[in-house]
């Protein structure tokens, strides 16, 4: 699944071809995604001017001057195509701007979604008003992780899978960051001590980082808007990598929890 640096990098290329341009053509190609997509999506935004784009977790949102966002989840496998060739069977929304650009939204599994909201009340849209803060914004610190783990019992792999307690972490990165900062993924959330959150929150925003800069990670079919894979993979510490050397000369192990796969290392991750 595209996680936010993958997003992050999707909505960067998206402001290159999508910002302040006119929106010539919406054309959502069925009803529904993962759930239904707005009916009135298309009235809405054509003829639109697009005044910006940003990012809330694993969600892009397009705001236009008239006062509408569209928000967008790419689920499992979804990306954003630019100028293609050709629209295809799993472009689900296809846009045109009057500069003669064309996106089409692809989405294969039918798990990403639509939406719209009003631009000035968006973050008080279902789910953004269950979610935590960023982790790469000034509101996420150890002393605001130290009491959002206070008197937890769960695994601190599933904290930080709480899109509750920190916004847009998803397992890829989790990992990477438990194994930086020398972590071991079932330590209990709520017994872990200061100076240790301080390493995490600093190993979080320092795996975030460089997977932005490097473009994402490759995973099944994702890409950037520009065609290009992103490739962070390349530097995965732990993640995919059972048996193989970690940094620290161990060994790397997996097991499945809550039905993701787990990767670490045993030596280091304490």
């Amino acid at each position: 699944m595209p996680e936010l640096p993958e997003v992050e990098t999707t909505v960067t290329g998206l402001a290159q071809v999508l910002d302040g341009e006119r929106l010539t053509l919406v054309e959502p190609r069925r009803a529904d995604l993962r759930w239904p997509i707005p009916v009135d999506l298309r009235q809405r935004l054509t003829g639109s001017t697009v005044t910006g784009l940003w990012r809330r977790a694993k969600y892009g949102l397009i705001g236009t001057d008239r006062g509408d966002a569209l928000i967008f989840h790419l689920g499992m496998s979804g990306r954003w195509r630019v100028d293609p060739e050709s629209i295809g069977t799993h472009d689900h929304l296809v846009l045109e701007t009057a500069s003669g650009r064309r996106l089409a939204l692809n989405d294969p599994r039918r798990f990403g979604s639509l939406d719209l909201v009003r631009t000035d009340a968006w973050e008080v849209h279902t789910p953004f008003t269950r979610m935590g803060p960023e982790p790469l914004g000034p509101d996420f610190t150890a002393t605001y992780l130290r009491g959002a783990l206070a008197g937890r019992t769960s695994p601190i792999k599933a904290a930080l899978l709480d899109q509750r307690i920190v916004a847009g972490l998803g397992n890829i990165y989790v990992c990477e960051a438990l194994n930086i900062a020398r972590i071991a993924p079932g330590t209990l959330s709520g017994r872990i001590g200061g100076p240790r959150l301080a390493r995490l929150v600093e190993a979080i925003r320092a795996v975030l980082t460089s997977a932005i800069a490097a473009g994402g990670s490759t995973l099944r079919d994702y890409a950037r808007p520009d065609g290009e894979l992103g490739y962070f993979s390349k530097q995965w510490r732990v993640y995919g990598r059972e048996g193989e050397a970690c940094p620290c000369g161990g060994t790397v192990s997996r097991r499945v929890d809550g039905g993701r796969s787990t990767f670490y290392c045993p030596t280091c991750q304490r």
